[in-house]
């Protein structure tokens, strides 16, 4: 059975595009004719910095970053992220202000708390993460070092449709919905993404820093949690994960192929427009996210009769549709529908959605 017939919903690591697998596949054994692969060539080589500086310079154009930001590559995910930006920019401030709209929110949050005061801007928890309060209702300390959001909630499918408009450094976990449509990165301090959603394998975390952050992080603390550790070393103090930049830099020549942003972009609004109007016209399936703000990555739902979810689940793996369970937290359904998942899967989606719900509706 080819992959090309199986469509991964995986919320993270998720399904990779078929052809950079393919090509990873075939030069796995020898890269680029380094007569070695990928993962054991030194990072010092000729070769991977060849394909460090290409990566750098794709990830630029593809996002239009402008010449006074970095781009780092580090480790530990985002959850590394959460504790490397209060020690990087509070800078002997003593407030950090946050947005708290779903899960991950709310473990960077837990995570500041550990080097600065918190000060709560605007809470989604009332409304169990299905909505956003309007900005001009949030509370932002204007003694904050900095405004932490997280651009895409995974869970619960909630995703900022504008960037806050704020005087103090602006900072973004994009880790699910990175490179799946324009900003201006010029509105952000920081942005950081764990990989393995919209970029590669997992093991690689992709930061974006404006060069005036970096350099003010508490000597107390580890040089691998400074940025100017990684400014200053290529991001390669130590050993970096081969194998995760390798599928990065793969993943920005597949995007920069295929129209860059602006196609894929359009892509993405089609996908989630087509699966969330199956959920809308129909009493079997439901969304509970305030329209405005729902997910172009991560769309949950829930079957009428939740006794039917065991079935559903085991019909559409059957049907080569895969990892479509929800979220432990909130149970029913989950189809994350990144970049590299294209339309066709989605159609195939709710083919089946139309047809389970005929069966046992």
């Amino acid at each position: 059975m080819s992959n090309k017939e199986i469509y991964n919903f995986s919320a993270g690591p998720t399904a990779l595009p078929t052809s950079v697998m393919t090509e990873m596949q075939r030069e796995f054994l020898n890269f680029e004719n380094a007569k070695a692969s990928v993962v054991e060539i030194s990072h010092r080589s000729k070769d991977f910095m060849g394909m460090y500086n290409s990566m750098q310079q794709d990830l630029r154009d593809l996002m239009n970053i402008p010449n006074n930001y970095k781009i780092l590559f580090t480790q530990g995910g985002a959850s590394a992220q959460f504790s490397m930006v209060p020690i990087n920019l509070m800078c002997g401030k003593k407030v950090a202000s946050y947005a708290l709209t779903g899960h991950w929110g709310e473990k960077a949050i837990a995570e500041a708390q550990r080097y600065a005061k918190v000060n709560i801007a605007t809470s989604s928890l009332g409304n169990n993460y299905t909505d956003i309060a309007n900005f001009s209702k949030w509370d932002i300390d204007e003694k904050s070092a900095y405004l932490h959001y997280t651009t895409n909630e995974t869970i619960a499918g909630l995703e900022f449709d504008y960037i806050p408009s704020v005087d103090i450094p602006l900072v973004a976990d994009m880790s699910s919905n990175i490179l799946s449509k324009k900003i201006d990165v010029s509105k952000f301090g920081i942005i950081y993404a764990g990989a393995q959603k919209n970029i590669g394998a997992s093991g690689l975390t992709v930061v974006i820093i404006r060069e005036d952050l970096i350099g003010a992080a508490d000597k107390k603390m580890p040089k691998l949690f400074d940025y100017t550790t990684y400014s200053n070393n290529d991001s390669m103090f130590n050993t970096p994960n081969s194998f995760a930049w390798y599928s990065g830099y793969k993943v920005f020549k597949w995007l920069k192929s295929n129209g860059g942003i602006d196609s894929i972009e359009k892509i993405n609004n089609q996908k989630a427009a087509l699966l969330y109007a199956k959920i809308d016209n129909s009493d079997f399936y439901s969304n509970t996210t305030n329209k405005r703000y729902r997910s172009r990555m991560n769309v949950p739902f829930t079957i009428l009769d939740g006794r039917l979810d065991e079935l559903f689940l085991q019909q559409s793996f059957e049907n080569n549709l895969l990892a479509l369970k929800g979220h432990k937290v909130i149970g029913g359904m989950r189809a994350s529908i990144y970049n590299a998942m294209p339309l066709i899967g989605v159609q195939k989606l709710v083919d089946f959605m139309v047809e389970f719900e005929n069966k046992y509706g």
